[in-house]
């Protein structure tokens, strides 16, 4: 986590409780997805010299990750947002094998730690003790930005976003 903090990185997570409903997989990009796009886009947004945003995915199962490819060309080439999105974030991920990949492994690691370590907004479990320091690198990492939402100017946006429902818009 040091390291990282010396070389300013910066964490993104969408945070589902475990006990939220799960759409079948469809056509749709789950809104999990598109609310970490939405974050990454405001990244990069934010960066003065106007940098390109490359998605990298630990690989799955061939089957899920051509239904995650379909998923995130429809978002990025059908949707409004997601051509705007694609502006600054390449629409085409990247797979890789985490045990080959040590950024990818330091992002399973976050994940572990925001999991079980990290308590912010609504979440409704407790961080477990022991984690407590890690997961405060960890939050420490988040990348804020503001934006105007619905009319309220400067409305701060955190990197990381609980979400409570995984269904898109499309599907409800």
């Amino acid at each position: 986590m040091e390291l990282c903090a010396q070389h300013r990185v910066h964490f993104f997570a969408s945070i589902v409780d475990n006990s939220v409903d799960r759409p079948v997989e469809g056509e749709y990009l789950r809104k999990d997805y598109a609310f970490l796009f939405e974050r990454f886009f405001y990244y990069l947004e934010d960066k003065a010299s106007e940098p390109m945003g490359i998605v990298v995915f630990d690989e799955l199962e061939k089957s899920r990750c051509h239904l995650l490819l379909n998923q995130m060309e429809a978002y990025f080439l059908r949707t409004k947002k997601g051509r705007m999105r694609s502006s600054r974030i390449v629409p085409e991920p990247f797979f890789v094998h985490s045990d080959l990949t040590t950024a990818v492994q330091i992002a399973d690691l976050v994940a572990y730690i925001t999991a079980w370590g990290v308590q912010v907004g609504s979440m409704s479990e407790p961080a477990r003790p022991e984690l407590k320091s890690l997961g405060d690198q960890v939050s420490q990492l988040r990348y804020r930005t503001a934006r105007q939402v619905d009319g309220q100017e400067n409305f701060v946006i955190w990197s990381f976003s609980i979400i409570d429902d995984l269904h898109s818009k499309t599907e409800t």
